[in-house]
């Protein structure tokens, strides 16, 4: 953790819903005029698309039926612990993009399945951005939580998760039901594992619930959409959060909890607006006058 350079990591597993997050945070960065670099959990997985088909080989003919983009052992933890804690004590570092398909293989020249060359940051950026599957990780080789000073965990019901994601990579990345399901099933021990426990660490909690049937999610037409569904959004440590005022301002919400707020599935974005943009504020000031 550093006043002088803020860290920002959002988490959630494949599926959450951490892209629209990051999205929010684009527009709050946007809008106020602060300089961010962001990074891509992506960029630190420790195979590439054909790496990784080769390791799940092997780690399947040893009688591994865990192992997935999930575990800590497939990604450079160490490297990622790194870049935090070089970015926190000088603002500088380095990352590279992991090429998805065809658009994003157009956008940086490099093939799909496979990473672009590491890269220093651009100069003068007010925080750190990070988005991706481990960015609140503690455990006995790293301790990513410690160096963060913003965290927030995207964590919608497992049933929704599971739609989102199907529904993602069928119509993304062209994979079946069928394969889509086999991931999820490969990832169930690694999840329960490694991405759950991240959530008690994280400041800010956004988990998305529903209200209309989901019980099977692998062959659900359609992903449940905004107004079908509230948010439940849980705050760590609710000390100096102004709940009457988010209450007034988000119209349909209403305390769950002493450090919960619940409000129309829709109005999310609002939400995240109202409490993060002061959040940034405050901890880019606290960087300049340090």
């Amino acid at each position: 953790m550093s006043k002088k350079h803020p860290i920002i990591s959002v988490t959630g597993s494949s599926g959450a819903g951490t892209s629209t997050v990051k999205s929010t945070f684009d527009q709050i960065f946007r809008r106020e005029g602060i300089s961010a670099v962001s990074i891509e959990g992506d960029a630190f997985h420790r195979y590439d698309r054909a790496s990784m088909k080769i390791e799940l080989g092997k780690r399947k003919a040893s009688g591994d039926e865990t192992f997935s983009h999930f575990s800590y052992d497939a990604n450079e933890l160490g490297a990622l612990e790194r870049v935090f804690r070089d970015y926190g004590e000088t603002g500088a570092g380095q990352t590279r993009h992991y090429v998805h398909d065809d658009g994003e293989a157009e956008r940086y020249g490099v093939a799909p399945g496979h990473f672009t060359d590491w890269a220093a940051f651009e100069e003068g950026s007010d925080l750190l951005f990070y988005e991706g599957l481990h960015g609140a990780v503690v455990n006995e080789d790293v301790d990513l939580a410690a160096l963060a000073d913003l965290k927030i965990g995207v964590v919608p019901v497992i049933n929704l998760e599971w739609i989102q994601k199907i529904h993602r990579d069928k119509a993304q990345r062209g994979y079946t039901t069928e394969a889509v399901t086999d991931t999820i099933l490969r990832r169930m021990h690694a999840y329960v594992h490694c991405i759950c426990p991240q959530f008690i660490e994280t400041d800010v909690n956004f988990q998305r619930v529903p209200v209309v049937d989901t019980s099977n999610p692998f062959c659900a037409r359609w992903i449940p959409t905004a107004d079908e569904s509230i948010v439940v959004i849980r705050f760590r440590n609710p000390r100096g959060i102004d709940f009457p005022y988010l209450t007034s301002m988000i119209e349909g919400s209403w305390m769950s909890r002493a450090n919960s707020i619940v409000i129309p599935g829709g109005k999310m974005d609002l939400a995240m607006q109202l409490i993060f943009t002061p959040m940034v504020h405050r901890l880019v000031s606290e960087s300049k006058r340090a």
